[in-house]
């Protein structure tokens, strides 16, 4: 079993480490206290209980993880560190196997912690999601990968497919290192989706997304993977191509790890080029793709939704299709000042120049013509939502086709996320010809 592909929101692996934590938690308390060894434990409790505090409150002024820490994440730290803080205290006077007790209880309080915050976002499925680790291995990518023209527009990709016998009913997952031949971008690897029509002998050349996930984040295909699975076993199989790819860089995982704002800089490397050239040339060499812009999507969620209209609007002859998911308003938008000093180096023109509005505004006409744009976001998470809304209104004044979506309930978690693809899918579908309109 490969560790790092542990479920850590679904299945019994957080419901042992939460009963653990709890079990450990008793034994802590359940003994016979001295006055001064309970003072300590107390003391030390309260400590626990006030650091977490602090932490919270000058994230949350600072804005140093970019959104401002949910009350979900002071409850899980608090009560983490308010029990480490009392598993502490009462090593005073305590007996040797309970001191054992108490300084392993200490990582299992943090670790519960990590879990429980990890829970309530709902982004990270896996144990190596969580730690910046992959666990998926490196993708054996089917022979004869080249790219096809696109069909001929009364013979769509569904009406001329026949699901095989044997097919299998689930798409496969893996990575693949993608060379920055023209960017020189440090990328981690890329996740890749092959959905159940690409596994075949006689497998069509189909769609391609190009998707970037959120930062902190890893390019992990698990969300686009699950909800594309959805949608194939309802189509026979078909669902496109996916490259998950790293806009970050290295240290994307890093809560507060470096932005490159979807653009090149001297600072952070050329992550424009290297996923607007270097990506899209290897899955050219590399996949059985359609090779026509009006079947290949950019998306993304978060930071990388906001890459996703920036590309997209600056290379609409690359793709005609945008899915944006709770995407920024414009890349750097949650860290303004940082991204103008580090990015643009102070360059307040070259900033403006750059945002997604400012793109389509100075396009010429009819640039955008024949493009479909989707922009989602939770109905609870107003600052993405407005976003949402003031790209769409206007991708929609400069001729691009465009559903702009709430994601009912949902805040800046793991369900806008899926339900942002799922409405996504639902638009894009018939217009990359994997199903009716």
């Amino acid at each position: 079993m490969n560790i790092w592909q542990l479920q850590v929101i679904d299945g019994p692996f957080p419901w042992a480490v939460y009963a653990l934590a709890a079990v450990l938690v008793v034994i802590l308390v359940v003994r016979r206290w001295r006055r001064r060894a309970l003072r300590w434990a107390l003391v030390g409790a309260v400590i626990g209980g006030l650091i977490a505090t602090a932490v919270w409150v000058y994230a949350n002024v600072s804005l140093v993880f970019g959104d401002p820490l949910p009350l979900a994440a002071l409850a899980w730290a608090g009560a983490a560190l308010a029990a480490s803080g009392f598993a502490l205290g009462g090593l005073v006077g305590a007996r040797v196997w309970r001191r054992i007790v108490s300084i392993l209880a200490v990582p299992v309080f943090l670790f519960t912690a990590m879990l429980g915050i990890n829970d309530w976002y709902d982004l990270n499925p896996t144990l190596g999601s969580i730690f910046g680790i992959s666990g998926l291995n490196e993708l054996d990518l089917p022979d004869g990968a080249s790219t096809a023209a696109a069909p001929a527009p009364d013979a769509q990709i569904y009406q001329t497919w026949q699901a095989p016998a044997g097919m299998p009913a689930k798409g496969t997952r893996g990575t693949q290192k993608i060379p920055a031949t023209a960017s020189g971008f440090d990328a981690r690897d890329a996740g890749i989706y092959l959905p159940p029509a690409a596994l075949g002998a006689d497998a069509p050349a189909l769609p391609l997304v190009i998707m970037m996930m959120g930062q902190p984040g890893n390019p992990d295909p698990t969300a686009i993977g699950d909800v594309l699975d959805e949608f194939a076993a309802q189509h026979d199989g078909l669902a496109p191509i996916v490259i998950v790819a790293d806009q970050l860089g290295q240290d994307g995982a890093d809560p507060a790890g470096n932005d490159p704002a979807c653009a090149d800089s001297q600072g952070f490397g050329n992550a424009r080029t290297y996923i607007t050239t270097d990506v899209v040339a290897w899955a050219k060499q590399n996949l059985h793709i359609i090779d026509d812009p009006r079947y290949w999507v950019i998306a993304g969620y978060s930071n990388g939704g906001g890459c996703a209209i920036t590309y997209g609007a600056a290379f609409p002859e690359k793709w005609k299709n945008i899915l944006d998911v709770s995407g920024e308003e414009f890349p750097g938008s949650e860290r303004v000042d940082q991204t103008l000093a580090t990015v643009y180096g102070g360059d307040q023109s070259a900033f403006e120049a750059s945002k997604p509005v400012t793109i389509m505004q100075k396009a010429p006409a009819g640039a955008y013509r024949g493009m479909t744009a989707v922009f989602t976001a939770g109905s609870d998470d107003p600052g993405f939502s407005a976003a949402s809304v003031k790209l769409a209104d206007q991708a929609k004044a400069v001729g691009m086709t465009v559903t702009q979506y709430e994601v009912p309930g949902a805040g800046h978690t793991g369900p806008a996320l899926a339900g942002g693809l799922e409405e996504g899918f639902s638009v894009l579908y018939p217009v990359l010809g994997l199903s009716a309109g």
